[in-house]
């Protein structure tokens, strides 16, 4: 018996191609973030081990690759934040202010 998923468009997203649906459906997905046992690791055309979290629509499956962008966008997720964007704007996303939490201000 065939799966309803085996008809799927399958798309690997970016942290710099994701839209303010993807991210809200991922949000929607994992509402208190994904771990280890969400992430999917399978080798893309360069040989290149990449990890992804998946979320669906009806027509298409996205694995959104993960990063710390992307964990810590998830983290401060607030719709009203791209109700000036069009869901499919891949420029409303924008690069979360990351802090290298392992530096020493002793230095």
């Amino acid at each position: 018996m065939k799966n309803r998923n085996d008809n799927l468009k399958r798309v690997i997203v970016d942290f710099k191609k994701l839209t303010p649906e993807i991210l809200a459906l991922l949000v929607e997905k994992y509402p208190d973030g994904y771990d280890d046992d969400h992430i999917i690791s399978f080798k893309n055309q360069h040989n290149e081990i990449i990890e992804a979290v998946e979320v669906t629509t009806d027509d298409t499956k996205y694995l959104v690759k993960v990063s710390t962008k992307l964990e810590r966008t998830m983290e401060n997720y607030d719709e009203d934040d791209y109700e000036d964007f069009d869901n499919n704007d891949p420029e409303a996303v924008q690069d979360p202010d990351i802090v290298d939490e392992d530096i020493d201000d002793n230095d």
